[in-house]
């Protein structure tokens, strides 16, 4: 039901119950915020959003009052700029002036605030801040100074990614926004997924920067920089470099890496190919003994830290098989090296991937080989936008290249790794494929309707029937655990991805002002699926040529050598 209400002299359609914000936002009308987050409920904390209605004394935050039918509002009144223009100045009262230094710097909520409303002084006397640089985490580095309080990294990491690492500490004029008893980000029960980092309006929370440390070896005669791509990132960046939204641009990398310096240039969704195979080859096995079913996804990293946190019971029903990027470091290692008569040691993998979690798994001790890291550092995707456009490569001027060989084809399935659902349908495609020699198609598969906030599917193969879960955000874990210990419902294989969306939204990822980029990113990888003639990760040459040279068969001892790990229980306060 639509009801009528009066914005700035103008009359506007509004639905029954929706927020004036909403209303507006709809409508076209701007008005800032510093604390609102879709789909989360309003907390009104940051008061920026501040509008003047008609029969009202005081202002009113136009994110938690409801429309009302014939309601008269004003925007930017004289009365509401100066309101915004006070906090905005309160704000910077206690905020670093080092914004030339800052990570954020041309990316912050509270900077474009205050070239919106011309503040171009300091009005209100500042007040020193003793919170130390938090530098713990191989992933996301904390800065307490910076933190406006907005509350944000608090509610994604409460109610959507249901970790609760930050809270508000003290009251009034002494509060701050601290983890769970004052414990350093590595020492915490912070998983690393980085939504935190993309949430946050300022520079407070921001990732661990690794581009030095990549220049460094790019200069170094004694090293050999090869580097690879996850599946994601190809469609994440061409906003970054003046192209259409979502446009696919793998090949434009490819050039542009080569260009930088780095020796070979591989895919990751090639792994991601062999990651399938394997884990079809382990769900097989486990389904045929009965054993440690429904098998769990090991590919995100955050995930798997949540698991070990959170759920040590559940660790034996995890699959073994690296992720996509441990794997494509392992083969680069273990079997690239020696077909070209490289150095293992010599060698200095980079991958460019858009979550921060991958920061910390590069650097577990159970993903190392003779002494050896799979992968040497990661890049987030935004380091990858800032490491091209410092060696003044012009994107939309060089030519597409293909990756290296190797591995330089890839499966749709591969890409498909990318977005929430992406492994599993992978998975089953691999699956159906071992068991009955054909392509698994949609007219195969049945939806299977368990919990709200979980998809699954199941397929017939070799009168065998799988069932799959899709999980999409750690928040839904949380209904579909339950379910597994009641054993109402039986499971195959469960995949669970930390971050909404997939990889697509990664907390490495280019940040965006609206949600629609990442959907238009999920559809860009959907369409690349949808249009390329190798779906299934067992029909692609490059895999098998790989499996007939140096692996094997799949699950062989040296395939469990070189592609399985292992994960533990891990002691945090909770």
């Amino acid at each position: 039901m639509n009801i009528t209400i009066e914005v700035n002299n103008r009359t506007i359609q509004a639905h029954k119950g929706d927020t004036i914000l909403e209303a507006l936002n709809r409508n076209g009308i701007r008005v800032p915020t510093l604390c609102n987050m879709t789909d989360l409920t309003p907390s009104g904390a940051c008061r920026l959003c501040v509008v003047e209605v008609e029969g009202r004394d005081n202002l009113v935050t136009s994110c938690s009052h409801v429309v009302e039918n014939g309601m008269r509002i004003m925007t930017h009144s004289p009365r509401v700029v100066r309101a915004r223009k006070t906090l905005v100045e309160l704000l910077l009262a206690n905020h670093p002036d080092d914004c030339l230094y800052c990570e954020r710097n041309g990316f912050c909520e509270l900077q474009d605030l205050a070239a919106e409303l011309h503040i171009r002084e300091r009005k209100v006397l500042r007040k020193s801040f003793t919170q130390k640089l938090d530098l713990s985490s191989p992933s996301i580095v904390r800065d307490p100074a910076k933190c406006i309080l907005c509350g944000r990294c608090i509610r994604v990491c409460d109610e959507v990614q249901s970790v609760s690492t930050f809270e508000f500490v003290n009251r009034g004029c002494n509060m701050y926004v601290g983890t769970t008893l004052s414990r350093d980000l590595n020492f915490s029960n912070c998983i690393g997924c980085g939504q935190c980092v993309l949430v946050c309006p300022t520079g407070a929370l921001h990732e661990r920067q690794n581009v030095a440390e990549v220049m460094d070896a790019l200069s170094n005669p004694d090293l050999i920089p090869v580097v690879q791509i996850a599946p994601s990132i190809s469609v994440s960046v061409a906003t970054e470099f003046g192209l259409k939204p979502s446009k696919d641009v793998n090949g434009l990398l490819y050039n542009a890496l080569r260009k930088i310096g780095f020796r070979y240039v591989f895919d990751t969704a090639f792994a991601a190919d062999v990651a399938a195979i394997e884990m079809a080859a382990e769900l097989i096995d486990r389904k045929g003994k009965g054993s440690n079913l429904p098998m769990f996804s090991s590919c995100c990293p955050a995930w798997v830290k949540f698991v070990e946190q959170w759920y040590p019971d559940y660790i034996p029903a995890l699959s073994a098989v690296k992720s996509p990027q441990q794997v494509m470091g392992s083969l680069i290692r273990n079997y690239f090296a020696t077909e070209n008569e490289l150095n293992p040691s010599k060698i200095f993998s980079v991958s460019v991937m858009p979550c921060l979690a991958k920061k910390f798994e590069a650097q577990r001790e159970e993903m190392t080989t003779r002494g050896l890291s799979d992968v040497d550092t990661v890049l987030s995707t935004r380091e990858l936008v800032r490491l091209i456009k410092l060696y003044g490569i012009d994107i939309q001027g060089i030519e597409s290249q293909h990756p290296d060989k190797p591995f330089n084809i890839r499966s749709s399935s591969g890409k498909l790794f990318g977005i929430s659902g992406g492994s599993a349908e992978a998975l089953a495609r691999v699956v159906y494929h071992k068991l009955t020699s054909k392509e698994l198609n949609d007219s195969k598969i049945t939806e299977v309707k368990i919990v709200s906030g979980v998809k699954a599917f199941s397929f017939n193969a070799d009168e065998q029937t799988f069932t799959f879960a899709v999980v999409n955000g750690l928040k839904n874990i949380h209904s579909i655990l339950p379910v597994l210990m009641g054993g109402d419902v039986k499971l195959d294989y469960i995949e669970v991805m930390a971050c909404p969306g997939g990889c697509v939204n990664g907390g490495g990822q280019p940040y965006v002002d609206e949600e629609k980029y990442v959907k238009l990113r999920a559809k860009a990888i959907i369409e690349i699926d949808e249009a390329e003639g190798i779906k299934c990760a067992t029909r692609n040459p490059a895999v098998q040529s790989i499996y007939d040279e140096f692996l094997g068969e799949t699950g062989s001892e040296k395939a469990k050598k070189f592609l399985y790990t292992r994960y533990s229980k891990r002691e945090v306060l909770l």
